[in-house]
């Protein structure tokens, strides 16, 4: 799929799935053509060419298009109306059947059933985000298509939006594709990941596979009391346990795949009365993945 706006190609041929089930992350930094891409795949820009299809059908499909709830920036909610009213106005849009419940439930599934009455002007930002995902949900879609849900919110009602996100995605079984610049939130919620940077997709999968085919893992290893004399010249001399060095009481290895095992790792430790609390790994976080992205981009 490609897109160019003014003289500036924003998206470069891009392609990516998102399966049913996923919590599916469209990540990369501001001005590399996330929201470009959202307002495509929900039929508000045209691509220059590619095709688009969501749940086996085109996007134009009038069908098709009530089985998805999207929120965007501005989120479309009405500050003299109270938030039931607004559910009440877009549940008329989609032609929702009992839409008394639905209304209520929804409610209740982003936190916000005691403030039904309140006035959406009187809102802070994130109860607006929340209320903006209700009002994606009123008609029970399939898909959940959102851009940047958490932007302008403050930690804890980013914290209170990844919740609800889940919870949509495992109570409701919604299959959930949102954008961010946010490595951190991506990370915490997000089974599978797409990374664009200036309109090209850099990295693409399950974020748990991408980690252990682009970083190391780590094994993190909690001592109890003082490591015995010449302990780190002894490390020296065994490159393949890979020590990375230690962090309070902790001892820091990056063995190379196949070269030892966490078991030659604890061994060794054990036979030099090393003692052993708690013994951990460590995946190369979704930053580290970026960041080496970006360093084979700029080589």
């Amino acid at each position: 799929m490609k897109k160019t706006l003014g003289h500036r190609e924003v998206l470069k041929g891009i392609s990516f799935d998102v399966q049913v089930g996923d919590i599916f992350g469209y990540l990369g930094p501001n001005g590399a053509g996330k929201t470009t891409t959202i307002r495509i795949l929900l039929g508000l820009l045209r691509a220059d060419s590619g095709s688009v299809s969501i749940l086996g059908a085109d996007i134009d499909d009038t069908a098709t298009r009530m089985k998805i709830g999207f929120a965007l920036d501005p989120d479309g909610l009405y500050d003299t109306m109270t938030a039931a009213e607004n559910l009440e106005y877009y549940a008329q849009i989609y032609d929702v059947k009992d839409a008394a419940a639905r209304i209520e439930k929804v409610l209740g599934l982003v936190g916000m059933a005691e403030r039904a009455g309140d006035s959406v002007g009187t809102f802070s930002r994130g109860m607006r985000q929340r209320l903006s995902l209700a009002r994606a949900m009123v008609h029970n879609p399939e898909v959940l298509i959102l851009d940047e849900p958490t932007a302008g919110v403050d930690p804890s009602g980013q914290i209170e939006i990844r919740k609800i996100l889940l919870d949509i995605a495992r109570q409701e079984k919604k299959t959930v594709l949102f954008s961010s610049h946010n490595l951190d939130e991506v990370q915490r919620i997000c089974n599978r990941i797409a990374l664009i940077d200036r309109g090209e997709i850099k990295l693409y999968g399950e974020l748990e596979e991408l980690r252990r085919k682009m970083g190391k893992s780590g094994v993190i290893i909690e001592i109890a009391g003082a490591v015995p004399e010449n302990f780190f010249g002894e490390l020296k001399e065994r490159p393949r346990f890979g020590f990375r060095g230690m962090s309070e009481k902790s001892l820091v290895f990056e063995p190379d795949e196949g070269s030892a095992s966490v078991g030659d790792i604890v061994n060794f430790l054990v036979a030099r009365g090393v003692m052993i609390e708690k013994v951990g790994k460590s995946e190369a976080s979704l930053e580290e993945l970026y960041t080496a992205i970006l360093e084979e981009v700029e080589q």
